[in-house]
């Protein structure tokens, strides 16, 4: 399948291999994540604001790994007054990192409480401390997949991580458990949709055009001018006859997105640009099209993956109304 007519990708629901012990996969995760303390330590940020207070929060991830977000709430005496309130995880783009302050202040100083995660290894302060066998070349979607253990596929424990940032958040005195949302684009869009996906008290996820989707269906697309470029520089370099490309795309299988969307229990705010060649806009679909929770779906269809006007202030009404 192209990328084809809006119509057509309202009824394309992905075309990658679903491991048959996936569920088992991710309940024995789960249970491993379980075991891990939700204590965490804060750090004082170096910046200051009359409207939020500002903090590096680590805590110990699937692994062992010690992972950084940053802590952004409302001010204490204005959080006192009106009791525990809504809170947002947000995650981050392929190789970057949690960003930039100020937007989490903006969320603060209307009541929310915000916890930017770091993924490990990438541009933050997170540490990685995965041992697989294997390549990695260049990007992490390949990290562990020539492990004989899928559970050392790099994502599975990003996918943890994200849960345990939920998790931490709800166990906050000042948060409201009841209304924790998640938010992220790209990558970030991807790690909002397993963590809804794999925490069932997330009550709102907000994706924005998704990472890490139908990924035979991607590298079908021309997978060397997207995201997806290390499938390729991976079966040129490992696999150039494609002998072993059943099993790569079903070992995919465990961190495909597409896959965790029929487990989603939140409200889910998707939003998708019709002119995306970074993420292609069927790979995205094959995630929407599986949600069966209440969902809205934004189509932009002169907009591709860029900044798009105006959604943050239509994200920030979301959360305001969690």
């Amino acid at each position: 399948m192209g990328e084809t007519t809006l119509e057509q990708l309202k009824k394309y629901n992905g075309s990658s291999p679903k491991p048959d012990d996936f569920d088992a996969y991710w309940s024995r995760a789960l249970a491993e994540l379980d075991s891990q303390s939700l204590e965490y330590e804060l750090v004082p940020a170096d910046i200051t604001s009359p409207l939020a207070e500002c903090f590096h929060l680590y805590f110990t991830g699937a692994g062992g790994a010690r992972i950084h977000g940053k802590l952004v709430r409302p001010m204490a005496a204005s959080a006192d007054a009106k009791g525990p309130g809504q809170a947002m995880a947000m995650f981050h783009g392929y190789s970057s990192d949690s960003g930039d302050w100020f937007d989490k202040i903006a969320y603060a100083a209307h009541g929310i409480t915000v916890l930017a995660l770091d993924c490990r290894g990438q541009g933050g302060l997170s540490e990685d401390n995965l041992q697989v066998k294997g390549t990695t070349i260049r990007g992490h979607i390949i990290r562990g997949i020539d492990d004989p253990n899928p559970d050392k596929l790099y994502f599975r424990n990003v996918f943890l991580d994200t849960v345990q940032t939920v998790r931490i958040l709800m166990s906050m005195e000042h948060v409201d458990e009841e209304r924790v949302g998640v938010y992220g684009c790209s990558q970030g869009g991807a790690l909002a949709t397993a963590c809804a996906s794999l925490e069932p008290r997330v009550k709102l996820a907000v994706p924005v055009y998704p990472f890490l989707s139908d990924y035979r269906h991607a590298w079908e697309l021309g997978a060397a001018s997207s995201a997806y470029e290390e499938l390729v520089y991976y079966f040129r370099l490992f696999d150039p006859n494609h002998e072993r490309e059943d099993a790569i795309f079903s070992r995919l299988g465990y961190i495909d997105i597409s896959n965790l969307a029929d487990r989603i229990q939140a409200k889910v705010l998707f939003v998708t640009g019709l002119a995306d060649t970074i993420c292609p806009p069927s790979t995205q679909f094959a995630v929407y099209n599986r949600i069966q929770s209440s969902k809205e779906l934004l189509v932009y269809h002169e907009y591709g993956h860029e900044y798009i006007p105006r959604l943050s202030d239509r994200t920030l009404q979301a959360f305001l109304n969690l």
